[in-house]
């Protein structure tokens, strides 16, 4: 295990009647805020009149940016920038999914730079300073709303890559998870596999010496989602598996189960290129990727972890080999994935063929090797795509 520290500094408002302090929080940072949401769903859950009175009751005077893609564009990062700087706005309000808050801060960075938002979200410039960020959740997916990174896409270079800096650090956060009840079943699906890929390749899935009891809150983190991801499917009004499924994903994210682990992600990063060449949603590729890789990675070196995890999740049975009970850990999972949240299980159901496999391999892997629970090389990669087929 590493030497690490933890710090987060997001302010969180959890539970039904937060909002009414939305207009205090915002105030803190100054008055003039740039509200940014996606394609309008705000609007028909009435979350956006709500929004919009607790601005103006504060006297605060509010711009808009709307239609931030699901896999969000560089380019709307610039014209969010832009509105920044031609409206001197003093705080941004991101009301939304991850998508929208990954927006907002590679605003937030933009603002304060010249150039393309691209070259901030490449590395080819720095983040030196960004506007103050406060979200109110809608999706419980990727735990954007309690750390510092966010992705954004440039469609034309095909690239799908990560923005990070503490300066991106929400303020403050808002979750009420009857926000959260008009998610499709879909969406709720993609994100719940979102939540639990945080955990799995990031951090649970590794060779490197783990702390005990974070390995046990990940087991629970990861059980938690299992058990309330299909009540949210077919109960969507169900306040107490939304609300697990909400704190699920701020936690698997927030730095807290990184605790002495060098982060890792395999899929997350195979992923990216299938978001980048395929605009397909974020977690169903991953639902279609995890089950490959870890059968791809499996040895016996990484079938005692896998096991383990199949018997702790899903109750497989104990008395089985390490490769055995890594294989019925595997299957567990596909059932999961596939049968209980009902997602499409290959590729090629997407209309995705492995024309652009290769290329997709070496950018995943960065030209080099890519690092897990497995090092993976691009022909290993390219192998794992074509199992997904």
């Amino acid at each position: 295990m590493n030497d690490f520290v933890f710090q987060n500094t997001t302010k969180v408002y959890f539970g039904k009647d937060q909002l009414k302090n939305l207009g205090t929080e915002l105030k803190n940072y100054g008055r003039r805020v740039l509200l940014v949401y996606g394609g309008g769903s705000i609007k028909k859950i009435g979350l956006y009149d709500k929004v919009l009175k607790e601005i103006s009751s504060a006297g605060l005077e509010c711009f808009e940016l709307s239609g931030v893609e699901p896999n969000p564009r560089h380019t709307t990062v610039n014209r969010g920038a832009e509105i920044c700087k031609q409206k001197k706005i003093d705080v941004l309000l991101a009301v939304g999914g991850g998508s929208t808050i990954d927006c907002t801060k590679a605003i937030a960075a933009a603002a304060y730079y010249d150039g393309d938002a691209w070259d901030l979200v490449k590395g080819t410039a720095s983040v030196v300073n960004a506007l103050p960020i406060v979200t109110v959740l809608t999706l419980a997916a990727t735990g954007s709303e309690m750390d510092c990174g966010g992705v954004i896409s440039n469609m034309q270079t095909h690239e799908k890559l990560a923005i990070l800096s503490p300066l991106l650090q929400p303020k403050a956060s808002f979750l009420n998870p009857e926000n959260t009840y008009s998610v499709s079943k879909f969406q709720t699906a993609c994100g719940s596999v979102d939540i639990l890929s945080h955990v799995f390749d990031s951090y649970y899935f590794t060779m490197q010496p783990k702390m005990d009891f974070i390995d046990r809150v990940m087991t629970d983190l990861i059980k938690t989602v299992v058990k309330y991801a299909p009540i949210a499917l077919e109960t969507p009004d169900n306040y107490e598996a939304r609300a697990n499924l909400m704190w699920a994903s701020s936690w698997a994210l927030n730095g807290f189960v990184a605790a002495g682990i060098d982060q890792d992600v395999s899929c997350h990063m195979m992923e990216h290129e299938l978001s980048a060449f395929y605009d397909i949603t974020h977690g169903l590729g991953l639902a279609i990727l995890t089950p490959r890789w870890l059968k791809y990675v499996l040895d016996e070196n990484t079938a005692p972890q896998i096991k383990k995890f199949g018997v702790d999740v899903f109750g497989t049975d104990p008395s089985l080999s390490d490769m055995g009970g890594a294989n019925a850990a595997i299957d567990a999972l596909s059932d999961f994935f596939f049968h209980t949240l009902g997602l499409k299980s290959t590729l090629s159901e997407l209309g995705i063929d492995d024309s652009n496999f290769p290329i997709m391999a070496q950018k995943a892997c960065n030209g080099g090797t890519l690092h897990g629970f497995k090092p993976l090389t691009p022909k290993d990669v390219e192998a794992i795509y074509r199992m997904c087929l």
